[in-house]
């Protein structure tokens, strides 16, 4: 792969995120840290140079040209704020085509009026989540700069999203890791469908990701998991239809299930970069709400008060966790496998995400994520799992009175409802002992919103029966 040494005349650029380190790169070097202290990179750009637009409204008018690939793209119809490759270097496949929408039904439930909750659905994306935004980001870079393999470590949803844009472009070969036991069917299906090499290792995606970054080192092939600063390029375009949903106008907040906290880091890195080139005047608050199995955000913001501190983060606060969670074997674990991760890449730049959106953080259990999904699909948008924990997590927000109920709160759905149907069919079941086989072990102890099927023997009048006591 080229390597190349950044000039004074790149206006796009790789960046050190430690603010003392500062080191810069080339957007057609290969890099998932800082060459000089280790820190992660940002894709940065010299704005004066670039052609920003005087206003966001302006991005409306391709909608008028969707016959031409970028402008058909949820992702790259924003290509002047997210410049770092030639448009005819993108490689899309249409994502980034999704809606945001008001649920009222989802709103009584969380305890908001009328008209304030809207519900990001990513779900509609070409894999069925919102890994599509940042696969196109990445899998562009890779291609600019000549890659032939590329590969990741996967609870399920990166790796249908890079084996997809493998099997459709045919530039490169896919290759995942997955740990054992730790993906649901719906998403494995999607990977050996479009012809990844999937490989299985004994362990959970922490080990997965571990090994994957070492592979790829040591073989030459391109990473993308959202270590990849270029991945986070493309998750910041979910904002911008956010705000283009709601005619422009910044909510009061903005609520993401945490997994490797790539979305949350996203996001503050477009605020971040909207308010400094004017087209927004505040930014919203941000809340990451993670499963209690799979809480290290949380315990490490909101019960050990870690603080980006203006780039100087603690890492020894982080490693010396990591070490505890190591002594005492303690593994991730939640029916919400897309967020079951112990140790997440991307947690210092999610620390400066929180900071930018004035942000909070909360847990959320099995059973309430569980409970919310329900809601969710009763109002008409399915979702996985650890998509309904943003729901979940605007609940106790509000119940804690820190969400006031006439704000404008927005909860990003990450994928779609086929991508985990076991847990929503074990969730509804008449079945008890299908129920703990698949929630029990989870904690999940009763389904107060199961839509139960109804048995009837196979006669006229006992099934007309039937439908005149449930309806």
């Amino acid at each position: 792969m080229a390597t190349a040494v950044r000039t004074d005349t790149d206006v796009a650029f790789q960046r050190c995120l430690t603010p003392s380190c500062g080191s810069t790169y080339d957007v057609g070097e290969v890099r998932t840290c800082c060459g000089q202290c280790g820190g992660l990179l940002d894709v940065a750009y010299d704005w004066d140079r670039l052609p920003v637009p005087d206003s966001l409204r302006s991005f409306e008018d391709k909608w008028s040209r969707r016959n031409e690939p970028l402008c058909r793209s949820g992702v790259w119809r924003f290509h002047e704020l997210l410049p770092f490759a030639p448009p005819e270097k993108v490689v899309t496949i249409g994502e980034g085509q999704t809606m945001l929408s008001p649920s009222d039904g989802v709103a009584r439930y969380v305890g908001l009026q009328p008209g304030q909750l809207f519900l990001e659905y990513e779900g509609l994306n070409p894999s069925g989540s919102f890994k599509d935004n940042g696969m196109t980001a990445a899998f562009t870079h890779a291609h600019t700069i000549g890659a032939r393999r590329a590969a990741c470590a996967s609870t399920g949803n990166t790796s249908a999203s890079l084996a997809l844009y493998c099997g459709v472009s045919k530039l490169m070969q896919a290759v995942i890791f997955i740990g054992s036991g730790k993906i649901s069917y719906g998403k494995l299906s999607q990977a050996l469908d479009y012809g990844a090499l999937t490989v299985q290792i004994a362990g959970d995606f922490d080990d997965a990701m571990q090994r994957v970054q070492q592979v790829s080192s040591q073989l030459g092939i391109y990473l993308v998991n959202s270590v990849n600063p270029f991945r986070l390029e493309g998750q910041k375009t979910i904002m911008y239809r956010v705000l283009e949903g709601l005619d422009w106008e910044v909510p009061d907040w903005v609520v993401v299930p945490g997994g490797n906290l790539g979305n949350s880091s996203s996001f503050g890195k477009a605020f971040l970069e909207l308010l400094e080139l004017g087209l927004i005047d505040r930014v919203p608050r941000l809340a990451v709400i993670n499963a209690v199995g799979a809480n290290t955000l949380h315990e490490l913001f909101e019960v050990r008060g870690q603080r980006w501190n203006g780039g100087q983060v603690d890492h020894q606060a982080t490693t010396g966790y990591y070490a505890e969670m190591d002594e005492s074997n303690n593994r991730a674990s939640t029916i919400a496998s897309a967020i079951e991760i112990n140790r997440p890449v991307n947690y210092q730049k999610c620390l400066r995400a929180l900071d930018v959106c004035h942000g909070v953080v909360r847990e959320v259990t099995d059973q309430q994520i569980l409970d919310a999904k329900a809601q969710v699909g009763a109002s008409g948008l399915g979702c996985e799992p650890a998509s309904a924990a943003s729901v979940a997590g605007a609940k106790l927000l509000r119940a804690e009175g820190v969400i006031d109920p006439s704000e404008r709160v927005v909860c990003v759905l990450t994928g779609h409802q086929l991508k985990d149907p076991t847990a929503t069919v074990a969730y509804h079941t008449t079945d008890q002992q299908e129920f703990n086989r698949v929630l029990g072990s989870r904690g999940v102890q009763r389904a107060a919103f199961a839509n139960r099927a109804v048995a009837v023997p196979n006669d006229l009048d006992k099934i007309v029966q039937a439908i005149q006591l449930n309806s």
